[in-house]
Order: structure tokens, then sequence, then C-alpha cells
């Protein structure tokens, strides 16, 4: 049974109900009827890039950390998601390394967050330490002294929390980013109880319409309306769309936010002008009839977002959506200046007609993403791939590994489908990569489209390399952005004073880019000049992570390997194999091949072992770590198949940590000479697989080494619960 609805709330609720109910036909409001044409991918995109190519060329003077310019920020990051060109995503690099990473000057003040929203996507793109400390340092503090208190305006302090509307937009979407950075539930959490503070005291019910802020509840227009502000109600929708990124399928909270954008929705929807715009006052558009731009482009982005994430209907609202673009384009003069953007304030008021400012074209750049993607879904039919994370653990940088069928297209892209971004990706035979960060029990969704539907694809971050080096007697070395190896190869067996085998090398890195081929030109790595170096000695151990054939309580490795293959190089992952000729282990001809991968933002490398011999039967397989003189930590989980060491300091060049992870195996502990082993069990040619890994407690990453043993508790988790991938469908 429908209920009864009064008379003025008639169009809101068909508006709300429409898309549940069978044969209801949606209102659809007098300016969303006349449909503008729709534009084309290539078109949208163009015209952000004119707008923000303006905006880096007449740069804002308010200060770098700013409310304003945080709101451009957030637009550029939204282009540079989608641009074929790296400019606009080196813009908001070179401002967080500007500004010091650090959130503006006001502790609890939500304008001085709004930037740390760009310095986590940068951080989940990048994960370089340095680009998310500030940030986590400030909202810890918070959470440990939270100004809790009145929300009500005269009160001093009171913006010390979320009492104006304009703080949804600065503040949650920087929490909500922040958890998704770091796996900590609580910043989320804040972000969920304060936003529900605020719109119990701010919300409308009636009118489905937040006020400013509490000197507002009760003026009225000229013409005895209540006084609700377009951009004020902009911020709101657009950081409901922005928090909601960030909230997983399945959290608690996740229905109420949902509630709360539809109603809101509808209500915009309703008061969309029949130009295409909202006036600054939303229920006296008559008294502000100056086009207004920044409030438009808010609410644009909003409808489309929510159409795009299925959250509104289409049919109702995408009409007024293309109106709304179709207007904000209007207002873009030749050369890429935005015009008709009210100055800040607090209310409605009249402005000039050319008024500009950094933050309504953040407003343009963040509209036109989601306009962007509504174009290319309108031409190009995605396939789904849906990930589920079945564990109740965070996992970040997770690759997914998507069979494709023959005859896919050979160039796919991947697109996230919470934030419109196109994911780096990288195809390996008929195996597409791409990754992406899940919170505890988290159900995602992507979309999979051809590349030749997308007017460009900006170059992939590069972040792993793995090469034969013969300048430096045929080493083989690879790295992630994060750790690299190498292992020894022939020529060196000829070299006087060089006793080295079959194990491991650690190269250190604190820096998120590739150094292999740098240090080798540069010829000298053994001392820290910025980058990292390499301090760790391997021998004729196992160093970290190398195997062996472990009989009678002794270990048989072999030499150096003999022969070596590339098979990918990045960007996403490299694969290579090594060949290791026959040796005698007590008695008995074992061969090895191995074949070794690593992944971006990943400390551990996984290898596959397959072995040949003379004789049949089981060999017993030890993985080892090199032990050092000294006050060390070694760690052994037998019960989960991997050990961890925590180096002795190494002044001034800190902790090194390597860690083995034997998967699937019942494994059992030893020790050969300086080595601490972990002994598993192979079958001759078939897979032994073990992953090896290494960390430096200069690296921001690692601390300590309790930080290090829990990112090995996590990589360990992830392999014996791994993501669940359905489709393309």
């Amino acid at each position: 049974m429908i209920p009864t609805i009064p008379f003025k709330h008639a169009t809101l609720a068909l508006l709300l109900l429409g898309p549940l109910l069978p044969g209801c036909a949606t209102h659809t409001p007098p300016a969303a009827r006349a449909d503008a044409q729709a534009p084309t991918p290539a078109a949208v995109l163009a015209t952000m890039e004119r707008v923000a190519d303006w905006q880096l060329a007449h740069p804002s003077a308010h200060a770098p950390t700013h409310w304003t310019q945080g709101v451009g920020d957030a637009g550029f990051m939204v282009l540079a998601n989608l641009s074929g060109s790296r400019t606009y995503r080196d813009a908001m690099a070179a401002m967080g390394e500007r500004n010091g990473w650090q959130l503006g000057p006001r502790a609890y003040h939500a304008d001085d967050h709004v930037v740390g929203q760009t310095y986590a996507e940068l951080y989940l793109q990048l994960r370089d330490p340095a680009m998310l400390a500030p940030l986590k340092a400030r909202f810890d503090a918070i959470l440990a002294e939270p100004h809790d208190g009145t929300l009500k305006f005269t009160v001093p302090g009171n913006q010390d929390r979320w009492s104006w509307c304009d703080a949804l937009f600065m503040g949650p979407p920087a929490w909500a980013r922040l958890t998704a950075a770091t796996g900590d539930a609580r910043y989320l959490d804040h972000a969920v109880a304060a936003w529900w503070r605020t719109s119990d005291y701010l919300y409308d019910k009636d009118e489905h319409l937040y006020y400013r802020d509490s000197n507002y509840f009760a003026r009225r227009e000229a013409n005895g309306r209540k006084v609700f502000w377009a951009r004020g109600n902009g911020w709101v929708m657009a950081g409901l769309a922005r928090t909601l990124q960030y909230i997983p399928a399945d959290h608690p909270a996740r229905a109420r936010f949902e509630q709360q954008f539809r109603a809101m929705a509808a209500k915009v929807l309703a008061l969309q002008q029949a130009d295409g715009l909202w006036r600054a006052s939303l229920l006296d558009p008559a008294g502000y009839p100056a086009r207004e731009t920044s409030g438009t482009a808010l609410f644009a982005y909003a409808l489309a977002w929510g159409v795009n994430q299925g959250l509104l209907d289409r049919a109702a609202f995408e009409p007024g959506v293309r109106r709304a673009w179709t207007a904000l384009v209007a207002s873009v003069q030749p050369d890429g200046k935005l015009t008709h953007v009210q100055p800040i304030g607090q209310a409605p008021t009249g402005f000039a007609d050319d008024a500009t400012e950094v933050y309504g074209v953040g407003a343009f750049l963040l509209a036109g993403s989601e306009v962007f993607r509504m174009a290319l879904l309108e031409r190009a039919v995605p396939r789904t791939v849906r990930v589920t994370n079945p564990g109740d653990f965070h996992r970040a940088d997770e690759t997914i590994e998507l069979p494709l069928a023959p005859d896919s297209p050979q160039a796919l892209a991947v697109m996230e489908t919470g934030t419109s971004r196109l994911l780096p990706t990288q195809r390996i035979g008929d195996t597409l990569l791409f990754q992406a960060n899940f919170a505890p029990r988290e159900r995602r969704r992507f979309l999979l489209l051809p590349a030749s539907a997308l007017p460009a694809l900006a170059p992939p971050d590069v972040k792993v390399h793995a090469r034969y080096v013969p300048e430096r007697y045929d080493d083989f070395a690879w790295e992630s952005d994060r750790i690299a190896h190498r292992a020894y190869g022939p020529a060196i067996l000829h070299v006087p004073n060089e006793h080295v085998g079959s194990g491991v090398d650690v190269w250190l890195k604190r820096v998120r880019r590739p150094v292999v081929d740098t240090w080798y030109k540069r010829g000298e790595y053994h001392s820290d000049h910025g980058e990292g170096l390499d301090n760790y000695s391997v021998g004729t151990g196992r160093g970290c992570g190398g195997t062996a054939i472990y009989r009678d309580g002794k270990a048989y490795p072999s030499s150096v390997y003999a022969g070596w293959k590339v098979i990918a190089d990045g960007p996403l992952r490299a694969v290579f194999e090594l060949r290791y000729d026959a040796w005698s282990a007590a008695g008995r001809q074992v061969a090895e091949t191995k074949r070794i991968s690593i992944d971006a933002g990943a400390n551990f490398s996984r290898v596959e072992s397959r072995y040949t011999s003379d004789q049949a039967g089981a060999l017993p397989v030890a993985v080892g770590i090199a032990q050092r003189k000294g006050d060390g930590r070694l760690v052994r989980d037998t019960s989960a198949s991997w050990m961890s060491y925590w180096e002795p300091e190494s002044a001034p060049n800190g902790h090194t940590a390597c860690a083995i992870i034997v998967p699937g195996q019942a494994t059992r502990a030893a020790v050969d000479g300086g080595d601490a082993l972990l002994v598993g069990t192979a079958q001759p040619g078939q897979p032994f697989v073990h992953y090896l890994g290494a960390g430096w407690s200069e690296s921001g990453d690692f601390p300590d080494a309790q930080a290090w043993e829990a990112h090995v508790r996590n990589v360990a988790q992830r392999l014996a619960v791994p993501l669940r991938v359905t489709g393309p469908e």
C-alpha cells in the first residue's frame, strides 16, 4: 500500500518513488523537459582542460591551503583521473610539495581540511608517506581532543565543529579518504557521526534543504520564503557524493546517506530554472536573477554522479544534468575563463557577470568528470566486474587478475565506479591486471571499456621494473615502488674476492620511483644519496628469501643463475624467469627454474619454483633469511607459514626487514649456519610457491618491527583469503 502524501510534497514523492514503482511515470520538471543535446566525451574533456588551463595560467591569489584553493584542487584531481595528460596531476603534486603537505592553520576548521582530500587522493595513487603524514597527524589530534559543543553559529568556537553547511563538503570527504588510505575506520566513523549532528541541526526536513547556518533559521526572502542558498546546498550535495564515494556498499551508515541524497536531489531538480541554472536563492530565484555557475556546477556534479551510480532515475534526472552542463559551458569564455561565479559569501547576493573564482573552476571540473562518464556510457556499453574482499581486513593496492576472452579488444580501460577514475592497467596474455583498495568485507564494481571509446588515456605510472644487467657481472635486478632486489649471474663467478651464490640481495628505497637503472648507471649504490642504498650482505647464504634443498639437516643451495627471460616489465607487474643448472643435494641431482613476479605497491615478490631431479619423490625445500650478529628480532608463525626478521640497527641507515611466506604449505623451522629457514615440500615438476619481502625503517612505511610484522601478517592473510572476482558481465 502506498501512503497518502500531502499535495505540497507530491512532486518530491514521485521523484523519490518513481524508480521504485512499476509503471509509475516519474514527474519531470519543466526545466528538464527540453532535452539538451548529449555532449561527446571528447567535447566534455576538451572543455574541462580549457577551463583548467586558464586557471593554471591565472593562479588564484588566495593562500595555497585556503578552502577556495582546496576546492579547485579537488576539481583538478578528477580531471587528472580522466585526462590523457599528466599536466594536472603534476600540478597537484607540485602544489602539495610547495605546501609541505600541510593543511590550513586552523586545527579544527573544516575549511582548512579540504586540501587534505587532494593529498589523500595523491597518496592513494603514489603512496608517498609524506603526502599523508600531516593530514593523519591533524586528524589524530582532533580524535584525541574533540571540541564538542553547540553548533549555534553565534557561539564562539562553533566552527571547531561542522556548524555551517559548507563544512559538509570541506571536511567529511577528507576524513573518508583518510580511512581509504590507511584502513583505519576511526576517521570514517568520525565523519559519519559528525555529519548527522550537523544534519540534525541544519537540515529542513520539510524542504529537504540545508540552512547555511543557524543565523538563517528565522530569515526570509523578499517573497516570504525561507533562505536556502544555492551554493551552500551545492556544497552539501557534492559533499554527499564525495563522502559516499568512500563509504563501502555494506556500511551500516550508507543507506541513510543515500536516502538524504535522493531526497535533496529530487528537491533540487524541481528548483532548476528554465535555462538550466540554479539561482543563488533556491526559493526566491526571481529575487536574484543573475546567472550563477558555482552552485549550478556543484548540483550538476552531484546529480550526474547519482545517475551514474544508479541512485537516481536516469530518465528523470539526466535531462536536467545536460541542461545544466550546456548552461555551464555557455559561461566559459573562448580563452577558458569560467564566469558568473558568485564571490565568497554565505548567502544569496548579486555580483558581476565576469566574476570568477578558483572554487568555481573546481566545481566545474567536478561536474565535467561525471558528465564525461555519462557521455561515455551512452556511447560504449561497459561490462561490469564485481570484486569482493571476503576477509575482515583492509587490502591496499591489491592486484586484480581478470581473465579475458580471446576475442577481447587488445586495449581495455577500467573505470572505478565510485569515482569515475580511469585506473592503470596492464595486459599479460589473456589476463588484464588492475589494482584497487578494499575495506574489510567490501564489495566493489568496476567498468570494463574498450580503450578506443575514450578520447585519451594517460600513460600509467611505471612502478615495477626487471632487467638483466650485463654491465655489472650479469646481475639480474627487479623492483617495485617500495623495494628492490637482485640475483647474481655467471660472470660474477670469475671476479676475484666475490663470494656469492643464489641468495637474494635487498636494495632499500625511500622513494616511490624506479631506481635500479639510475643506480647501476651511477655505479655507486652503497651510500644513501637520498633515494636509499644497498647495505645488505648476501654472501653465499640465502639472503632474503633464497631457496635450497634441505636434506639430513643441511641446506644444499644452487650456484648463481645460469639463464634468464623477461616475460613482462610493468607498469603494474614485472615477471621474469631465472634458470639454475643442476647441482647435487646430498647425491641427488636437482635443477630449478624460478618464475618471479613483483607488483606495484608491493614489498613482496612471488616466487614459483619448478624442480627437476634424477630421482623420484618429494623434495624438502628450505626458504631462508640471513641473520645478523646483534639484537635482531626473529618471529616465526609456522601455523601460517611465515617468518620475519627485523635486523639490528645499522647506523646511520636504520633497520632492514625481511620476511618469507610459504602459503598453503605445512612448514617447519630449521637453521643452517647463519640462515633461519622455513622448510616445506615440493614435488618435481610441480610449482613450489613462496613470497619474499623486504622493508626499511627509513622508508616511511615501517618505523619499527611491530609495523613490519603487521604488514607481513596482512600479506599472509591476503594470500590465504584471496579476492573473489566475477565477470566481466
